[in-house]
């Protein structure tokens, strides 16, 4: 068992949690809420994990609809299918990431700008 307060352990799964259904917004409130509290580490270190991975996800997503605008129906035909792959990706990055952190374990995410 781990030594992380369950109360950490449950802000910190939210954090990742929350990012299926709010993008980065969840991790940001956790994570601006929890940053100043010292005896939060836990908590503060798996938010801006979260929130790193969000915004990682939300400049992909930017990146293939500027890509499929500018080559137009193309360009759709490939992005398309590339942000439903990001989506999964996206929803089981998140899972592995809150059941890990309800667990007491730091989780890092495979792919995020840090």
């Amino acid at each position: 068992m781990s030594d992380v307060p369950q109360e950490q352990r449950t802000m910190a799964m939210l954090a990742h949690g929350l990012g299926i259904l709010t993008g980065f917004l969840g991790a940001l409130v956790i994570w601006l809420v929890n940053k100043d509290k010292p005896d939060a580490e836990f908590v503060n270190d798996q938010s801006k994990e979260a929130l790193n991975f969000q915004i990682t996800v939300c400049a992909i997503h930017l990146i293939l609809f500027i890509f499929g605008v500018v080559t137009l129906c193309f360009g759709f035909l490939i992005a398309g299918p590339l942000r439903t792959l990001l989506w999964v990706a996206t929803v089981v990055f998140c899972v592995l990431g809150a059941m890990k952190a309800n667990e007491g374990v730091e989780y890092r995410y495979p792919f995020a700008l840090r």
